[in-house]
């Protein structure tokens, strides 16, 4: 009788094939947890009823927009930066607030002031050019709340006029 011998578990395939999936397992779990860490979104919105309430307000403004027959168009010079917004409606204020709005980065998010120079003509500079896909909100400075607000959207450096409407849905 031939005795074969055994050799000793560190000498063999499986245990080791074992050890390293569980170390791979390990490995990719601790970079997920770092990248989920590191790269906080913050999209979930924590006061939610408040901001809720919020979209109430903001459907009131819009509804007020659309009863005045308000309408802008906007115009941005890609090489000066210089923004020229015509305003159309029965409300003409001294001032306008032009909020640009990245979809997913609150912290590129850029606001400015349109100053009237004649006839519904509004006039401001961007601080720096614009890239990508922006949201943008319309509405008068001086009052402690804007009473309206037109709204659009815009892909940047592309040229031409945006239109900013009430944003109400028509049914």
């Amino acid at each position: 009788m031939e005795s074969r011998s055994i050799p000793p578990w560190y000498k063999q395939f499986w245990p080791w094939f074992l050890i390293g999936l569980l170390l791979w397992s390990f490995a990719m779990g601790t970079t997920f947890l770092v990248v989920s860490i590191r790269s906080f979104d913050g999209m979930v919105q924590e006061d939610y009823y408040k901001h809720g309430r919020a979209i109430n307000m903001v459907l009131a403004k819009q509804q007020l927009a659309a009863e005045l027959g308000l309408q802008a168009e906007l115009v941005v010079d890609d090489l000066s930066g210089d923004v020229a917004v015509t305003l159309e409606g029965e409300d003409r204020p001294e001032a306008l607030l032009l909020e640009l709005i990245f979809p997913t980065e609150d912290d590129r998010d850029h606001t400015m002031l349109l100053h009237h120079q004649r006839d519904g003509h509004y006039v401001g500079q961007l601080e720096r050019q614009l890239q990508h896909r922006w949201y943008l909100h319309l509405q008068p400075v001086g009052q402690e709340a804007a009473e309206w607000r037109l709204t659009g959207e815009a892909r940047f450096p592309e040229g031409g006029s945006i239109m900013l409407t009430p944003g109400l849905s028509q049914r």
